[in-house]
């Protein structure tokens, strides 16, 4: 059976968030996860992800940035959403001190994580996954964004789908092999970036879910044992 704790936690000394453990009974790791900057942790997808994780033994605590808990349109200055990260991270690992801890997010959390992560404030994270890297806005293919993933040290997952039209994977491919083999870039045939997938795809929502499951399963069992750096 599930342990489910909602918990909340302040970040920088002055607003309270909201939070969600999902604990498995035989949980082997623990991911943090962010929500991506236009759904906050109990979206539809977030839900759907942490409930498939917990089938496969992997613990989640899905936490709030403070705008979107004070329903403010706007998402809050990058050093605010960092902030959060390594706040979020830090009870994390307070709240399940025996599992390994990995943290990533959906789109814009997955970003502000490897942002943190670049800035040195994730030292306990053994890596980072993310559920549709947010590479560049749609239509407007760049790179600007992944030039601080050189900082990162941890090993990182990048879950996209192939339709994703905020990551043209021509652009996204050769970053991660730039990254070096401590990156994994796992390809979703027919995924947006929302993982939603068409019907003349042959496949549904809840396989792709399952496959997204299955590999940071696989992935978190591989970088658990030892804290790497890069």
């Amino acid at each position: 059976m599930n342990e489910v704790r909602n918990l909340r936690f302040s970040v920088l000394d002055k607003e309270e968030v909201s939070t969600l453990l999902l604990l498995p009974a035989r949980a082997a790791s623990l991911l943090v996860l962010a929500h991506g900057a236009g759904a906050g942790m109990n979206h539809t997808f977030m839900s759907a992800i942490a409930n498939q994780l917990a089938d496969d033994n992997i613990a989640t605590f899905r936490y709030q940035f403070p705008y979107m808990e004070q329903r403010r349109g706007v998402p809050d200055k990058q050093p605010v959403l960092t902030a959060t990260v390594a706040a979020a991270v830090a009870i994390a690992a307070q709240l399940a001190p025996d599992l390994p801890v990995f943290a990533g997010g959906k789109s814009m959390g997955g970003r502000m994580t490897s942002l943190a992560a670049s800035e040195q404030k994730l030292e306990s994270v053994r890596g980072l996954i993310f559920f549709g890297f947010p590479l560049h806005p749609p239509k407007r293919p760049s790179i600007k964004r992944a030039q601080h993933l050189q900082l990162v040290k941890q090993p990182m997952l990048f879950l996209q789908g192939t339709r994703d039209d905020l990551a043209d994977l021509t652009l996204l491919r050769p970053i991660c092999e730039s990254l070096g083999p401590q990156t994994t870039l796992h390809i979703i045939e027919g995924a947006d970036h929302s993982f939603h997938v068409l019907k003349r795809s042959g496949k549904t929502d809840s396989q792709v879910l399952a496959e997204l499951s299955t590999t940071v399963k696989a992935w978190t069992a591989a970088h658990s044992a030892v804290q790497t750096s890069k």
